[in-house]
Parts: structure tokens; sequence; C-alpha cells
């Protein structure tokens, strides 16, 4: 084989590894109908903001056979808003909500989550709407969402209906997520608490790197060798 040739083809191959390498996992399901993952999955969740009268914290719930079980708080806030109801009683990170207001959940494959917002004494929501009764209180959606909620407004969102999966964003840039925590007779502005989220890319190893280096020189001088010959 040509020596130019091959060189080629071996550079493509180590780029095909690579970008196999660092594609994150297909989501079956990542929205209002549920969240479940073909293989395990890790997704980083970052706190925006939140806009409610209630002391809140989202967590992952388990999720079987319609029963909901915590598994891992996300993020919770330490006082209802950052000053009283200024700005529909907004919280910001680092005043509400502490820490760095990140936080990665491993998915394992072919299990059953779903978000859980819990607040005051309206109890929980969830992102799945079958476990709220069939009422959708959160939204799912890419960075067009975040200008389309008014987030400074107790007006209904009227399109909550088209921001039900977050599937195609999550992999590439990030989904945001929002909820209506049913406070406000359930004005439904879905601004009450907002995160983004986005698949992490699973890490090349340079053990595996340097395997496939070492496979592709081992056959490029075998076939030099068989030249010679």
């Amino acid at each position: 084989m040509n020596t130019k040739l091959f060189s080629a083809l071996t550079a493509t191959a180590v780029a095909t590894a690579l970008l196999g390498a660092g594609t994150p996992a297909q989501a079956f399901s990542f929205g209002t109908n549920g969240i479940t993952f073909q293989q395990d999955t890790d997704v980083n969740f970052k706190f925006q903001e939140s806009h409610g009268a209630f002391t809140s914290s989202l967590g992952i719930y388990s999720v079987k056979n319609s029963t909901t079980s915590l598994i891992s708080t996300l993020f919770s806030e330490t006082k209802s808003s950052d000053n009283g109801g200024e700005n529909e009683w907004k919280g910001s990170l680092g005043n509400t909500v502490l820490g760095s207001g990140s936080a990665v959940f491993k998915f394992l494959a072919n299990q059953v989550y779903t978000l859980g917002l819990s607040s005051g004494d309206d109890g929980t929501v969830y992102s799945t709407s079958a476990l709220n009764s069939g009422r959708q209180q959160a939204v799912f959606g890419g960075s067009g969402l975040w200008n389309s909620l008014g987030k400074e407004t107790t007006s209904v969102f009227q399109a909550a209906g088209q921001y039900t999966d977050g599937v195609s964003s999550l992999r590439s840039g990030g989904t945001l997520i929002s909820f209506d925590d049913r406070g406000n007779a359930n004005d439904k502005d879905f601004q009450d608490f907002t995160v983004s989220a986005e698949a992490v890319p699973e890490p090349i190893t340079m053990t595996g790197l340097a395997l496939g280096l070492g496979g592709l020189v081992a056959a490029r001088r075998r076939r030099a060798s068989k030249t010679v010959a």
C-alpha cells in the first residue's frame, strides 16, 4: 500500500475513534414523558434562577410502577428569594442557592427517572407529566426557551406544550428545564425554578488511545516488512 495513503487512512481512523469516544450517549427520553438513557450517561446540571415565594429544592427521583423515590438532591434554596418579592421573588446563585451551582449525576442505563421540585405546602411537582396526574409542570427546551418564558412575570406561559422534549439540545449546548410549582393558584408561568442540563462527553483515556495507536503502528510495520521481502 502507498505510504502516504496508509498515513491518511491512519489519521482518519484515529480521528474517528476520538470523535466516537467524545460523543455523549443517545438519550432515549429526556422530557415530560420521562428520563431514560440507553447507556450510563453523566449529565451536568446548573442552577439558573428561581422565581417563587416558597423555599424549594430540586432532586432526581427513580420511578418504578408510578412510585417515586428521591435518590439525589441537586439544588436547595436556603431562603425563598434574594430580597422578598422583588423581581417576582427572584433567587440567584450565591444568595438563595449556595455552592457552585453545578451538579453532575450519572443516569444508569435503562432506568426510569424524573426530576422533582419540592416547594412549601404545595408538595412536589415532577418533570414527568404523568406523575402529576397528567398535568405539565415543567418545560424543556434550548436557548430559545429562556427568552420565551418571561422570567419576571406571572403571566401564563402559553407555549408550554411546545417545550416537552430536551433530547436534541441536551447533546448540543444544553437544554433549559423550568418548573411551575403550583403556587399562586397554579399560574403556569413556568419560571419558579430553572436549571440547565447538558450531557457530559465520555473522557478519552490515554491508555485506550495508546493501544489504538500502537496497533496502527504495528500494522504499518508488518506491511512495510512484506513490501521489503
